[in-house]
């Protein structure tokens, strides 16, 4: 068991649980990717930059990972192959060992057959655009939009005055 972990007034740490849009996506791109709305902000964002595609792959290698059934993983791998990872492909990422693929992996497929890829990606992603996503426009645009939400006279409740001192 682990030791409960305390803020500076000897509170629970729940850090994680009370952060919400902006703040929550600028932790981690695990909780960027975790929100759809934080999903959709990224999306537009690497649309600007042409590499919407990166995030698209990511997405479709978490879903097909929860696929079932030898057919249907079957029909997912085709289409994430001949989408992102074939050289006719339409919105191909750049991953190592890509010239190698070829559509064999396909007749065997596995939840995690495109795992080191998808990896490439999220590092290529987080290390690369996220960063300049937690810059952009688009990031502080709906992070004051949040903020003036946040302190508009409706929002001020007992609750949530609270919450911010805790929070600050």
């Amino acid at each position: 068991v682990f030791p409960e972990i305390n803020d500076s007034e000897g509170h629970p740490s729940s850090s994680n649980q009370t952060l919400k849009g902006t703040s929550k996506w600028a932790t981690s791109l695990e909780n960027l990717l975790e929100d759809p709305e934080g999903v959709k902000r990224f999306r537009e964002f690497l649309k600007k930059e042409f590499s919407e595609e990166n995030v698209l792959f990511w997405l479709a290698c978490e879903d097909f990972k929860k696929t079932q059934g030898k057919k249907q993983m079957q029909e997912k791998a085709k289409e994430i192959y001949m989408t992102f990872l074939s050289s006719k492909a339409s919105s191909q990422v750049n991953v190592e060992g890509q010239s190698r693929l070829n559509e064999t992996i396909l007749e065997t497929p596995h939840p995690l057959m495109f795992q080191k890829l998808q990896d490439q990606i999220f590092n290529l992603m987080k290390y690369d655009s996220y960063s300049r996503f937690l810059k952009s426009d688009i990031f502080l645009n709906h992070k004051k939009s949040e903020e003036q939400e946040e302190n508009s006279p409706e929002a001020q409740t007992a609750a949530k005055r609270a919450s911010r001192i805790y929070n600050t």
